[in-house]
């Protein structure tokens, strides 16, 4: 199984949380659980610099999101539903109800932390508490769309169009896609473990997977954005404890005003920016852990 070698000792397997659908899943640690979701175009392999301290205080429960990594990926239904948040939040309640779980703190970047956002809005009473990484609520990015963030974000806007070029592209060199997307962020790919490097280009050549990923973003780029629509007309908020961080020199920082974003569609936010870019956990794993640990271990 991918990915082995970064988490010794952890436990991995394959939990059915759909008709025909699984996610691949690796467990370890002790204590409350807490449940780690990866972004784009990645596994649960970015959390390899964290897992060992958050794995004394929490039984970590750490996925792969349908259509990534070892997980299953359905072929996309017509308006893209069954890749939408509120059907890949539900994977992973589903998931950790299979694992005895009722109730659990949430760690998630990028496409992982647009999945949190959904669990904690559809099913607050299992989320005890939320972090969320290097995001704004995807309707403010997608309204407050700017050329900068275009330019920026051009992934956003590739891999909405129709199948199946996008697919096609990927499929033809799947390295090349996850080197060029990642390594053109702030940090360059020096921050990356050879082995997780190596984890995500395997993952992305899986049959499928280019799939996957483009039906995550469709759904995000439509359905998504109905569900997100209709909260806000009804005045449904994201009541659980909050904390939002992002990397002062990423996109999101430069583009948006996250904290203020959130405070928007969320009772209890509290967060900030951390000195790094995208990819938090790989790039700044210490100064992730100095403001999670704290605010997921509160009462």
């Amino acid at each position: 199984m991918g990915g082995a070698d970064l988490y010794p000792g952890f436990e991995a397997r394959d939990v059915v949380t759909a008709p025909g659908v699984h996610i691949r899943v690796r467990v370890g640690g002790q204590g409350e659980p807490l449940l780690l979701l990866h972004g784009h175009p990645q596994t649960h392999a970015i959390w390899h610099k964290v897992a060992p301290a958050l794995a004394q205080r929490f039984t970590l429960v750490l996925a792969d999101l349908r259509g990534y990594g070892d997980s299953a990926k359905p072929v996309g239904e017509a308006d893209h539903a069954n890749y939408s948040k509120r059907v890949m939040a539900r994977d992973m309640l589903n998931l950790m109800r299979a694992l005895g779980h009722a109730r659990f703190g949430v760690l998630a970047h990028d496409r992982g932390a647009r999945v949190a956002h959904r669990l904690a809005v559809d099913h607050a009473q299992a989320v005890r508490r939320l972090v969320l990484l290097d995001i704004a609520p995807t309707l403010a990015m997608y309204e407050q769309t700017s050329e900068a963030f275009a330019r920026a974000y051009w992934h956003w806007f590739f891999l909405i169009q129709p199948a199946p070029t996008p697919e096609r592209l990927i499929e033809a060199d799947p390295a090349a896609y996850v080197r060029d997307v990642m390594g053109r962020r702030s940090a360059g790919l020096a921050p990356f473990d050879p082995r997780a490097l190596a984890e995500y280009e395997r993952a992305l050549a899986l049959p499928g997977a280019a799939h996957g990923l483009c039906e995550d973003y469709r759904a995000s780029a439509g359905i998504d954005l109905e569900h997100d629509r209709a909260d806000r007309e009804r005045g449904v908020r994201l009541e659980v404890p909050l904390l939002a961080l992002w990397g002062r020199d990423g996109v999101v920082h430069r583009c948006f005003k996250p904290l203020e974003q959130w405070r928007r569609v969320a009772s209890d936010v509290r967060g900030g920016p951390l000195d790094c870019g995208h990819y938090i956990a790989e790039e700044a794993p210490d100064a992730l852990l100095a403001e999670a640990l704290p605010f997921l271990t509160e009462s």
